[in-house]
């Protein structure tokens, strides 16, 4: 399929409904750049494409004019199992990626088998000067490396990321309080220090708060840790 062809299929799956709801989710995007094709349907397409081998062509058209291309590309990347390759191909993309949605919805199958590998990358991303560089460098350390792969200096690299960019903040936040269920005693001083900063430190004893694997003693002590300016 070309890249025309590909966006005549979207066309033909679209919803306009969620292209509205889409629109009120991730307000940063060009609002004309919805289509609304539902995520089962792109990743369906994804793996379609990845099948018949007609995903190369559409991961060399960049950049592309719909937020749902952005999405399959997203897509076909996180199909992607060869590390060296799937590693290429996403750092060719993260320069257009403009969104959350599109930058926390990319998860590489070909990472997980390659994890000492993908440090150094990870490291590059999290100094990038790009917004959702840094998102999803940081969405990869919590994804990847808060369990048998933990180390406690990833919670540093991750408190060395300094921005007053929302969407880096709230990925940070989400990553200490992730942090906090999985890694507890050992990120528990970044909040006992204020090693982040207010509006962070904060947001992180929200989500913490808000969440069913953190225990009980532990969100009452949480709380007493709240900064009030």
């Amino acid at each position: 399929m070309t890249e025309q062809e590909i966006r005549v299929r979207m066309f033909a799956m679209q919803d306009q409904p969620y292209a509205e709801f889409q629109k009120k989710l991730i307000p940063n995007v060009d609002p004309d750049s919805f289509i609304g094709v539902r995520t089962p349907e792109l990743r369906r397409l994804a793996r379609e494409m990845v099948k018949s081998g007609e995903g190369d062509a559409f991961l060399q058209a960049l950049p592309h004019r719909y937020f749902d291309e952005n999405q399959l590309h997203a897509f076909l990347l996180s199909e992607e199992k060869d590390f060296s390759r799937c590693i290429a191909l996403v750092e060719v993309f993260l320069p257009y990626v403009d969104n959350w949605a599109t930058c926390d919805q990319m998860s590489p199958k070909a990472f997980k088998k390659h994890l000492a590998d993908l440090l150094e990358y990870i490291q590059k991303w999290l100094h990038s000067s790009r917004t959702y560089t840094v998102r999803f460098g940081l969405g990869m350390l919590m994804q990847h490396y808060l369990d048998e792969r933990f180390e406690p200096s990833f919670l540093e690299w991750a408190a060395a990321v300094q921005s007053e960019e929302y969407y880096i903040r709230m990925m940070a936040a989400w990553y200490f309080a992730t942090a906090l269920a999985k890694q507890y005693d050992a990120a528990l001083p970044y909040l006992q220090q204020r090693r982040l900063d207010e509006w962070t430190h904060n947001k992180t004893i929200q989500k913490a708060l808000e969440s069913y694997r953190v225990p009980e003693e532990h969100k009452a002590y949480l709380k007493t840790l709240r900064r009030k300016g």
